[in-house]
């Protein structure tokens, strides 16, 4: 199954983009670049109360949480600076299980092509990342945009220009690499990119890339990443994909996506998704997502590849409330083991 997704990305690598341009998630503008009527101050948030029943042998968790619980403000102070502020309250992401900072930037958008902004936000890699979280189509991200973007969250300055009006887009960014909540630990920064274009009103490409030293106290060691992406809309069905090549050092207290537990990686590591999902009416959204995420190319058999089928509902009530149900049934190298999993998500947005 791994050889067909290579194959599906050597065709349309040359045909790819995508349409997502918050550096926070909110949405697809956060600062508010396309409407001069902005409100200096907009309240938003989201609530996404969640079940998880887990298929394993041996002990079982099956527990109600939150996938997230967030909340913030942005808005406009004069036509070319605006801010975008945003907290986490859920108690099971993060490390101390306390509210925290996520987002808190800065932008000058007076330049549509040489927009900047500075503070915190998530990194300008990957597809899936740059996803506003209540808008994701699964109800986990795919598991190598967990692993292998991290940190998804940092501080730092970035150029961007473009907008959802125009064809092409592009972020540059020079990040700690380090993550939220701790200076950099190295006298190196890490440049990050990411670069998309519409090539028709059916299909958008990019490619993201990922330079930097992740580990503390080591200006030797770096880590280069690499990614490509494509989304392909036709009326009521939205097919996208990702692949994603790592390398190099990497520094494994450097937090996963959304409170994912990192693995340890080899040399070299890689993964990759396709998705599709089809819009029967305005409320009722199959979704069929398979991927696999290898975190050790050179090393065979050793039980670490991962793939996984998702077979998923969304049903929106309405644009504010949306209900997901995934069954996620994981391919493990590992015999006999099992550890598919039933998720059902309830959203409602503020």
């Amino acid at each position: 199954m791994k050889n067909y997704i290579y194959i599906l990305f050597t065709l349309v690598m040359f045909l790819q983009g995508n349409q997502v341009f918050a550096q926070g998630c909110e949405g697809d503008d956060p600062v508010g670049n396309d409407s001069i009527n902005t409100p200096n101050v907009k309240i938003f948030g989201y609530i996404q109360s969640q079940f998880d029943y887990n298929f394993t042998d041996g002990d079982q968790v099956n527990t109600f949480k939150f996938k997230r619980a967030r909340i913030g403000a942005l808005g406009k102070i004069s036509d070319d600076f605006s801010y975008y502020f945003m907290l986490e309250t859920s108690p099971f992401i993060g490390s101390s299980g306390d509210a925290y900072l996520m987002d808190a930037f800065i932008t000058y958008s007076k330049y549509n092509w040489a927009k900047m902004s500075v503070g915190s936000f998530k990194q300008p890699f990957s597809l899936e990342v740059a996803t506003a979280c209540h808008s994701l189509t699964t109800i986990d991200r795919a598991i190598v945009a967990d692993q292998l973007v991290a940190p998804q969250r940092d501080f730092g300055f970035m150029v961007l220009g473009g907008n959802k009006y125009t064809k092409f887009n592009y972020w540059i960014a020079l990040m700690n690499g380090t993550g939220l909540g701790q200076a950099d630990g190295n006298t190196k920064k890490d440049i990050v990119a990411r670069a998309t274009y519409k090539l028709t009103n059916y299909l958008t490409i990019g490619s993201s890339f990922r330079h930097g030293y992740p580990i503390p106290n080591n200006n030797d060691d770096s880590r280069t990443t690499y990614g490509g992406e494509f989304v392909v809309k036709l009326e009521k069905l939205k097919v996208q994909g990702e692949y994603i090549y790592d390398e190099g050092a990497y520094f494994l207290g450097t937090s996963g996506g959304c409170g994912a537990t990192p693995v340890a990686l080899g040399e070299n590591r890689d993964g990759a998704y396709i998705m599709a999902a089809y819009n029967i009416d305005d409320k009722l959204q199959p979704v069929l997502k398979y991927e696999f995420f290898d975190p050790d190319l050179d090393s065979k058999d050793d039980g670490t590849y991962q793939e996984r089928m998702t077979l998923g509902i969304n049903y929106f009530f309405n644009q504010k409330v949306r209900l997901q149900l995934n069954y996620q049934a994981n391919i493990q190298t590992v015999v006999n083991v099992k550890d598919d999993a039933l998720l059902a998500q309830i959203q409602i947005r503020f």
